[in-house]
């Protein structure tokens, strides 16, 4: 069976992507029309930085070992982990290419993730600010931030032409589905140190 064969979509779908490519590109033109992207595109980068999943990772790691707060970092790190494994099989699956306008130059990732759908970095913004929002609440003000930074990230993704729109509401329903799943397992204290000890040895915060 050829690629084309495998690959055929529904006349519907292929409609609405072609609509969702029209879309992106008239949002694309009128922004520019206002704003002159390349003047913040530095900035925009900076977003996509700090919403990379390997800086949350590596936060995760140091934060189970240097701060006394294993229910924290431990449902963090497995709601990235979730995070990782379902926007992997996802685009594995759909297979959609990035915006023909797009720039190889993402940070870490490059011309390894080739795919659009859904944006990895939507479904993690979604997760992250309703994680310290909902699930494991911060102050209010901060709560407030996290979810801007969150929206933020989420437009960042379109003005940086990595992705189309349907990528990233598609991304941001699915950080919110991720949520909840991690509302439903979420892990006690208890149990956070339990798993914290058997795979790293003595917990570091348990008393000698």
């Amino acid at each position: 069976m050829s690629e084309k064969t495998k690959r055929e979509l529904p006349s519907a779908l292929k409609q609405t992507l072609d609509l969702d490519v029209r879309v992106t590109k008239e949002f694309l033109e009128f922004v520019k029309n206002k704003v002159n992207l390349v003047d913040y595109r530095q900035h925009l980068k900076m977003l996509e930085i700090s919403c990379h999943g390997v800086p949350w990772l590596f936060f995760c790691m140091i934060g189970l070992y240097t701060f006394d707060k294993p229910e924290l970092f431990a449902n963090l790190l497995v709601a990235l982990l979730l995070d990782i494994i379902v926007v992997a099989v996802t685009k594995a699956f759909t297979r959609r290419r990035r915006p023909a306008n797009n720039v190889d130059d993402m940070f870490m990732t490059g011309s390894v993730d080739k795919f659009s759908f859904p944006s990895g970095h939507a479904t993690r913004a979604v997760l992250i600010a309703v994680f310290f929002f909902k699930l494991y609440p911060l102050s209010f003000i901060l709560g407030i931030q996290i979810v801007g930074w969150s929206l933020a990230v989420a437009v960042s993704r379109v003005l940086l032409c990595r992705h189309h729109i349907l990528d990233v509401v598609g991304g941001i329903v699915i950080g919110l589905a991720e949520a909840f799943v991690i509302n439903q397992v979420w892990l006690s204290e208890e149990s956070a140190r339990y798993i914290i000890s058997a795979l790293g040895g003595e917990d570091p915060w348990s008393s000698s």
